[in-house]
């Protein structure tokens, strides 16, 4: 995990037009996924992943840390990107970028050698205030993850500070990787979400995240040399 894994992530969702989702796909895999971790320092890999109710497509790149999207190779194509990229970025909705620093991380579960190319990814994006941030990631990392990892289908945790956010303002970032869709429904989750902690935090307006469900895509994008 340590040649894949990075201390930030770049969080991208996009949904192609309808009927072009072939076109879509053969241009994310066979171009723009690869050409960003080749070629744009401190991309580590990518994975990308597809929702199973609908043609939503998302990318998750492992960075060395936020900075770098601040280096001019990343800066000029995303500024000035080449025909391929331009006409398909302009066609595309349900568009989301969200960067993030890995803060927590809990597993991986069970001795999984590659947790970061699990079969399922759960999501959940929060907009915490300030004065709750505390007990917020103090309950997520001592009470909720842990209990999540009693099930082995929960095979890693990772919890994140968003740092840059398009289009919503959310400010903490939760994967979960998971070894199938079964793992949403264990007992061990039903029991995590609902403790007293849970609950209390629950009763505040601001505990209502939005939670996506992603099913990998194909193999993980790696830097070679």
């Amino acid at each position: 995990m340590d040649n894949t894994k990075g201390n930030a992530v770049l969080f991208s969702e996009m949904t192609p037009p309808a009927g072009r989702e072939d076109e879509f796909n053969d241009w994310y895999d066979g171009h723009h996924s690869p050409s960003h971790v080749q070629g744009v320092p401190g991309f580590i890999s990518a994975m990308r992943y597809q929702s199973p109710v609908g043609p939503h497509f998302l990318a998750i790149y492992e960075l060395t840390g936020p900075e770098a999207l601040e280096h001019e190779e990343y800066k000029k194509r995303k500024l000035t990107p080449d025909n391929p990229t331009y006409q398909m970025l302009k066609s595309v909705s349900g568009f989301t970028r969200y960067i993030a620093t890995e803060q927590f991380t809990l597993g991986p579960n069970g001795g999984v050698e590659a947790p970061l190319d699990a079969a399922v990814i759960f999501c959940a994006l929060f907009t915490v205030p300030m004065e709750a941030r505390g007990e917020f990631e103090s309950w997520f990392d001592t009470e909720h993850a842990p209990m999540l990892q009693q099930n082995a289908g929960w095979l890693f945790s990772r919890r994140f500070d968003i740092v840059e956010q398009d289009p919503e303002p959310h400010t903490h970032l939760i994967i979960h990787y998971l070894s199938g869709p079964e793992a949403l429904e264990a007992p061990e989750r039903a029991a995590a979400s609902d403790t007293e902690w849970r609950n209390k935090l629950a009763t505040e307006s601001w505990f209502n995240p939005t939670v996506v469900t992603y099913l990998r895509r194909n193999k993980r994008f790696l830097k070679s040399g």
